[in-house]
C-alpha cells in the first residue's frame, strides 16, 4: 500500500489537521481532549500508522486551529469533524477520542451515523450522581472567573501519577503550555461543555449502534471505571478495557497500554 505523510495543513474552515499512513488504508481519526492538543497522540500515531490510514486534528479554540464559528457545543465540534471528513475526502471513519474527544465521537455517532464506522471512547465521563454534576460544573464555572489556569495544579495532579510527575517534567510542563495557550473565554466554554454535554449522551434514542471499544483508567477520577461501563452498557456488543495504576492522562504516561487493545479492535472491526 502507498503511504504518505502530510504537514499540518489547514481546511477553509481553519481545523489544523495531519494524515499519516497507507493512504488505501481504512481511516482512523484522533480526537484530543479539553485544553490539548493533536500533540497528545504522538505515542500513538505512528504504530497505528503502520497499519491505518491515520488523521490527526486540533479540535476548534485549540492548538493550532481557529475559534469555532459559534460558541462550543458538542453539537458544533461533530459539524468539525464532518466538514474535515468531507475536506479530506473520506466518507467515513472509526473515531478514537480522548475525554472531550470521547464525547465528540460520540455526538458524532448520534448525529452523523453514516460518517462512523466504529468508537473508540478513552477516559470520557458519562452520568454522574446529581452532586458529582454540581461539583464538575462549579469547577467549570471557576474557569470562567480564573481563566485556563484556575485550579490547574490541582488538575495536573488528577490528571497524573505522582512518580510520572516528577520523572517527566517536561511533559507536565508541555501540557501545562497547551492548557495555558488557550483563550480564556473559550477554554471556560469548553469546560462547561465537557461538564454538561454528558447529559445529551445518556442514553440516546435510537441507541448508537457502532462497534465500540470503551477504555478509562483505575484511578481515573473524572471518568471512572463505573462511567466507562455504563457507556458500554449502552452500546450493545461493545468491550470496556480497564487500565490499572494510571490516572486520567494514562494515554500519555503509557500510550502502550492502550495500543494494543485499541489495536486489536480497530483490526478486528475495519479489516
Amino acid at each position: 500500500m502507498a503511504r504518505s505523510m502530510t504537514l499540518p495543513a489547514r481546511t477553509p474552515g481553519g481545523t489544523v489537521y495531519e494524515l499519516s499512513g497507507p493512504t488505501s488504508a481504512p481511516l482512523v481519526v484522533l480526537i484530543h481532549g479539553l485544553g490539548l492538543d493533536r500533540g497528545i497522540w504522538r505515542g500513538c500515531q505512528p504504530v497505528l500508522a503502520e497499519r491505518f490510514r491515520v488523521l490527526a486534528y486540533d479540535l476548534w479554540f485549540h492548538g493550532g486551529s481557529a475559534p469555532g464559528p459559534a460558541a462550543p457545543t458538542l453539537a458544533l465540534f461533530a459539524e468539525q469533524l464532518a466538514e474535515l471528513l468531507d475536506h479530506t475526502g473520506h466518507r467515513q471513519g472509526a473515531l478514537v477520542g480522548f475525554s472531550l474527544g470521547g464525547m465528540i465521537n460520540r455526538r458524532m455517532a448520534i448525529d452523523h451515523p453514516e460518517r462512523v464506522s466504529a468508537l473508540a471512547v478513552l477516559n470520557s465521563p458519562h452520568e454522574r450522581s446529581p452532586e458529582q454534576q454540581r461539583s464538575v460544573e462549579v469547577r467549570a464555572a471557576e474557569s470562567t472567573a480564573g481563566g485556563p489556569g484556575a485550579n490547574l495544579d490541582q488538575t495536573i495532579e488528577r490528571w497524573f501519577t505522582p512518580g510520572f510527575r516528577a520523572a517527566r517534567t517536561d511533559v507536565i510542563d508541555c501540557v501545562r503550555r497547551w492548557v495555558l495557550a488557550i483563550e480564556p473565554k473559550a477554554y471556560a466554554q469548553c469546560r462547561m461543555v465537557l461538564a454538561k454535554g454528558v447529559i445529551e449522551l445518556i442514553r440516546p434514542m435510537p441507541p448508537i449502534g457502532k462497534p465500540a471499544l470503551v477504555m478509562t483508567c483505575e484511578h481515573d477520577s473524572g471518568s471512572t471505571p463505573a462511567m466507562s461501563h455504563g457507556i458500554a452498557a449502552e452500546i450493545a456488543g461493545s468491550q470496556t478495557v480497564i487500565v490499572p495504576r494510571l490516572q486520567h492522562m494514562g494515554l500519555l504516561e503509557e500510550p502502550g497500554l492502550f495500543l494494543e487493545p485499541l489495536v486489536q479492535f480497530l483490526d478486528k472491526t475495519l479489516r
